[in-house]
């Protein structure tokens, strides 16, 4: 008998659970067969083992509940009802999303070494004026392409320009409005948090029914939307923590809004939305790895391809040059923001 089959009975709703499925039971256990031939009854669980009112627990004794599986379904059923029209709506908005990625993976791969190497470092310098970093870049890139690993190594870095590009194009903005608007940071917050608390994989799952795994706004989108928390916060959190007394004299000059963000809030805020970028470029790297189980390329393919096939070395080289990756960008974007830092306390 099942554990809860009693209270229906006793609420009166025994006819109702009969009707709505196959009498409230499922299938009959052996021990019930067994106790219905000898005239018997089989007894109830302890109360120590006594079930939790779940779904599943529910439908044993009532056949008119649903068991849980009948709401994964309904889930699954309807997001396939609402396929279509919203396929219709988001694929012309993230198309340009996969002309940037195919012509970014073409530039970084098609590009001759002995050019795309030297246009790397000169951007190091450009950002950092730092050579020990550019000759950190020089060395870098020498030893992934040493291993054989340049064209992965230059797909990885496409995809994570791309992604992180987008990510403080529109994280930027969003966290500026936020600072502007306590109501539109409510309505965020919640945003964010379900954005940084779910788990990598589980973006993958309705992209995959959306688009085609082929297409590269598939693991693009999954990688902005994983990446873009952080540049959002610490972008609306810098411009909070702006010193009041400067938004004060700001205000007895005379300035307007737009001056006074552009001006004063930006400029001090800073430090905290370049490491909001530094977090961000972290994050897609992260993900980039995750996106190769759904076609992205890059050293993820080879991660991933060690897994599969327990191809040890191949995973671990593959593991090391992202780890060089990472360091090779954590490194340049903070010393950008040591420069921005400098020049600040200079004027």
């Amino acid at each position: 008998m099942a554990a809860y089959e009693n209270f229906f009975n006793a609420v009166g709703l025994k006819d109702w659970c009969s009707a709505g499925g196959d009498g409230g039971g499922g299938m009959t256990s052996m021990a019930d067969l067994i106790a219905q031939t000898d005239g018997t009854t089989t007894q109830g669980p302890s109360l120590w083992n006594w079930p939790f009112p779940s779904l599943d627990a529910l439908n044993k004794a009532c056949g008119a509940i649903p068991p849980s599986r009948d709401v994964t379904q309904g889930l699954e059923d309807g997001f396939l009802a609402i396929r279509g029209g919203l396929r219709a709506i988001v694929d012309p908005l993230t198309q340009p999303l996969s002309w940037a990625l195919r012509d970014m993976l073409w530039i970084m791969t098609n590009t001759p070494w002995w050019l795309m190497v030297p246009i790397l470092m000169l951007i190091t310098w450009l950002v950092t004026r730092s050579w020990r970093l550019v000759v950190f870049v020089l060395v870098s890139i020498a030893f992934l392409a040493f291993i054989n690993h340049y064209e992965a190594a230059m797909q990885t870095l496409a995809i994570i320009f791309v992604c992180a590009f987008i990510c403080v194009l529109f994280g930027v903005p969003i966290g500026i409005a936020m600072s502007r608007s306590d109501r539109l940071q409510r309505t965020v917050i919640p945003i964010l948090d379900m954005l940084q608390t779910l788990p990598p994989f589980v973006y993958l799952i309705p992209l995959i029914f959306l688009f085609s795994v082929t297409e590269p706004k598939l693991y693009g989108i999954a990688i902005i939307l994983y990446a873009i928390v952080p540049v959002v916060r610490l972008t609306d959190l810098g411009i909070r923590l702006v010193d009041p007394d400067v938004i004060e004299a700001a205000d007895a000059f005379g300035m307007t809004k737009r001056q006074k963000l552009f001006g004063v809030q930006i400029p001090l805020a800073l430090p905290n939305i370049m490491a909001g970028v530094n977090q961000t470029i972290m994050m897609s790297l992260a993900m980039v790895v995750i996106a190769s189980l759904v076609s992205a390329p890059g050293l993820g393919v080879l991660v991933l391809r060690g897994i599969r096939s327990l191809e040890l070395g191949t995973g671990l080289v593959a593991g090391f040059g992202i780890v060089i990756i990472a360091i090779l960008l954590d490194r340049v974007t903070k010393a950008s923001l040591a420069r921005i830092d400098t020049s600040k306390s200079r004027k």
